[in-house]
């Protein structure tokens, strides 16, 4: 099937080639339209390639020298665990494509055998397991970058009683627990660290942070949420 996924690869592939390529020329060899190509070429730039293109008349298009794509060195035993991982998160948000996406990006990019696993792997799989709560995974993206760079995390918050609040946070973690995603956070108001369910944040934003990370003072989350500082955060 002719997927934007497919077609991202095929055109990354001719770029790879070394060569300038005009748009014709790439649309005759994909068989969609220039226009396709413009969209495609977007696509490849929002994923990190540094496709390079010439503008006006006969528009060219090169993929910029010294960029190499890094083969995958994955055993078949890997392969099996990352597809059955992207499998479970298919079968627990079935109205969300991204893991679905991600499954075919990689089978894409597997030597054949380990594609042949791939498929057996889908094949046999079969999850039954009661699904969690849906997540949005443009937040969940945006506390593990501002977890990764030392960021603070600005969002509106609703409680379990319906009163909304504006939060400014250092993040630590975010977590799947009894069946709910969850934040854990250090709450710069209340000089204190809160559990946040990340389906009552919205209008998340990250923010310059500290230049050190805070430090968490327990040796586990497990340890904090069943600790007295853990029962009397914020649920």
């Amino acid at each position: 099937m002719d997927t934007p996924t497919t077609r991202s690869f095929s055109l990354l592939a001719l770029l790879q080639s070394g060569r300038e390529w005009n748009g014709r020329e790439l649309a005759d060899r994909l068989q969609v339209s220039e226009r396709t190509v413009r969209r495609d070429t977007m696509r490849l730039r929002d994923m990190g390639y540094d496709v390079r293109s010439r503008p006006g008349p006969g528009a060219g298009y090169v993929l910029r020298p010294g960029m190499k794509i890094p083969p995958l060195l994955l055993t078949a035993d890997e392969v099996s665990t990352i597809i059955t991982g992207l499998l479970v998160l298919e079968a627990w948000s079935p109205d969300d494509a991204t893991a679905a996406t991600a499954r075919t990006k990689l089978e894409q990019v597997l030597p054949r055998k380990l594609q042949q696993r791939a498929a057996a792997v889908a094949l046999s799989t079969q999850v039954s397991r009661k699904p969690p709560e849906s997540v949005d995974w443009n937040v969940v993206g945006k506390i593990a970058d501002a977890v990764a760079a030392g960021s603070r995390l600005i969002f509106d918050y609703t409680d379990q009683y319906g009163d909304r609040s504006h939060r400014t946070v250092e993040p630590y973690r975010h977590l799947l627990r009894q069946q709910r995603w969850y934040l854990i956070a250090y709450d710069l108001t209340r000089e204190d660290w809160r559990i946040f369910r990340l389906d009552r944040m919205q209008e998340v934003a990250t923010s310059v942070g500290p230049r050190s990370p805070r430090r968490f003072m327990w040796r586990s989350i497990e340890d904090w949420l069943t600790s007295d500082f853990g029962s009397t955060s914020e649920h």
